[in-house]
């Protein structure tokens, strides 16, 4: 999703018990190859991602693409203090805040129904009440 909350990338579906952290190099390539389509820069770009995609793999991939990645860090019981305050420091939580822009998409894609719980078995099904659902929240902005 863009900073406006526009969805622009192709989308990733996968079964409820596979962890977000594994998603992000399926969005990153779908990105990539939609970009390259469409002629656009994404050196430098900044990207915010929930706790859940905090990985050291996910933060190198981001990179290795020539994104910014803004990823809150996640404070583990075994991480000592100094490595907390350090990876803090780090964290640029201005850019963070304006992550309520996706998250607002989010909760409008709950308000349909077929999305909000996954009634079909078929990825591709699932993936095309998608399409159309993120095209007519699109559109309804748009207007």
């Amino acid at each position: 999703m863009e900073n406006q909350g526009y969805v622009v990338a192709p989308l990733v579906v996968r079964p409820v018990n596979i962890n977000d952290t594994l998603l992000l190099a399926d969005c990153i390539e779908g990105f990539m190859d939609l970009a390259n389509v469409l002629g656009l820069h994404t050196v430098e770009s900044t990207t915010t991602w929930d706790a859940g995609f905090a990985s050291v793999s996910n933060h190198d991939r981001l990179l290795f693409h020539g994104f910014t990645p803004v990823i809150k860090p996640v404070h583990h019981s075994k991480m000592s203090d100094e490595k907390w305050n350090e990876r803090m420091d780090a964290f640029d939580e201005k850019t963070y805040k304006q992550r309520y822009k996706i998250e607002r998409t989010f909760a409008w894609a709950d308000s349909y129904r077929k999305l909000a719980v996954r009634y079909e078995r078929l990825e591709c099904t699932f993936l095309g009440f998608q399409y159309l659902a993120y095209s007519m929240m699109n559109l309804k902005t748009l207007i």
